[in-house]
């Protein structure tokens, strides 16, 4: 993913609409660039930080968007985790088929 496409993504990531190879690849580039990183901060802290002046709440938006990424890095082991689950299931299932085929036939 490069620049231009990560900044793009930004205000999707931002409302959480990214899943999937999506997400990854955002949070991805965002850990290795260093300017896509900035522009996630400022767009976050503009976007946050107005609600939350509006509000008058005290805030962290650092913090906060810290806890939004690692959030997103779960989001990220989850959705490998159940892409392993499934295709070991798919695996097994032709593993099934086999099995039942050969049975079928050796019994002819």
């Amino acid at each position: 993913m490069n620049c231009k496409s990560t900044e793009k993504k930004i205000p999707y990531f931002l409302q959480d609409e990214l899943d999937g190879s999506k997400l990854e690849e955002f949070v991805e580039h965002i850990e290795t660039c260093p300017e896509c990183k900035e522009e996630l901060s400022i767009q976050f802290l503009v976007a946050e930080g107005l609600e939350r002046l509006e509000e008058g709440n005290n805030f962290n938006l650092q913090k906060e968007l810290v806890m939004k990424l690692e959030d997103a890095q779960h989001r990220i082991s989850i959705h490998r985790t159940l892409w392993n689950i499934l295709v070991c299931l798919e695996a097994a299932v032709a593993v099934a088929i086999v099995a039942a085929l050969f049975v079928v036939f050796r019994m002819i």
